[in-house]
């Protein structure tokens, strides 16, 4: 069974990290809405952020604090830290922002998912929601299933 846990209090200013876990099958409708899961929607914002991830294989979707989080890890993995004086940076963050987009959680408990994010990552109508601890991924199913069966837990306790 799916868990989500909240790991941190969610305070004025402090950092907010949701621990997002399991796996669901969902339909994206003819409008490009998205059910989430209901435990996912307990735990999140109403305010989410949708970027590719940077392959176009899935779609991550983010809290907006998590996902400033995740550019700024971003930067400090590859580069020690983001500068604002060079030049490549810039270009680098605002390409990561440019492909970001805004959405909310509908009264529905559903998520718009953008046009060109779905066309990016083959995104149809059967989907697989994956929580990956302050953010959960959206695979279009047949791309999920093709990557899972090759991917061998025993790597990491054989």
């Amino acid at each position: 069974m799916a868990e989500v846990v909240d790991t941190t209090e969610n305070t004025e200013g402090a950092a907010h990290i949701v621990d997002l876990n399991g796996e669901f099958r969902f339909k994206v409708d003819a409008k490009g809405r998205m059910s989430l899961p209901a435990k996912f929607r307990k735990v999140l914002s109403t305010d989410l952020v949708v970027t590719r991830n940077p392959k176009d294989e899935c779609l991550y979707v983010f809290e907006p604090r998590g996902f400033n989080a995740w550019v700024a890890e971003v930067f400090e993995d590859k580069f020690g830290k983001y500068d604002s004086s060079n030049d490549l940076h810039v270009r680098l963050r605002r390409k990561l922002k440019a492909r970001a987009k805004d959405v909310e959680v509908d009264g529905s408990g559903r998520i718009m998912l953008p046009t060109e994010a779905r066309e990016a990552t083959d995104i149809d109508k059967d989907v697989v929601v994956v929580g990956n601890t302050g953010y959960f991924e959206v695979w279009d199913a047949k791309r999920y299933e093709a990557q899972d069966d090759d991917t061998d837990l025993g790597v990491l306790f054989g």
